[in-house]
């Protein structure tokens, strides 16, 4: 079960740095088309880059839900697990020293 957490989160990883790509790659055509200004100097590749940024993030949030969601339950299943192994280890603590 362990391996699936993992699985989630790298999966949620892969698909959000994919997004990132092709918005990178968009942009950058769009700037060498120029559709869009190259920016000031030699600010062109940081320019690039946030503006990627900016376009990815709304767009990950939209297109990953379900997997934001996946990765989310799978967080939750594994802070519930702990937490009852916590209240389990703190009641046998009690119990040995009454």
């Amino acid at each position: 079960m362990s391996a699936a957490r993992t699985s989630a989160a790298i999966k949620y990883t892969a698909l959000r740095l994919a997004i990132f790509v092709g918005c990178f790659v968009v942009v950058v055509g769009l700037v060498q088309v120029g559709a869009l200004p190259k920016g000031l100097g030699d600010s062109n590749f940081v320019w690039v880059v946030l503006l990627a940024l900016v376009l990815s993030a709304p767009l990950s949030f939209v297109l990953l839900r379900k997997q934001r969601d996946a990765m989310s339950a799978q967080i939750v299943t594994k802070v519930d697990s702990a937490k009852a192994r916590l209240e389990a280890n703190r009641k046998q603590e009690d119990g040995i020293t009454q």
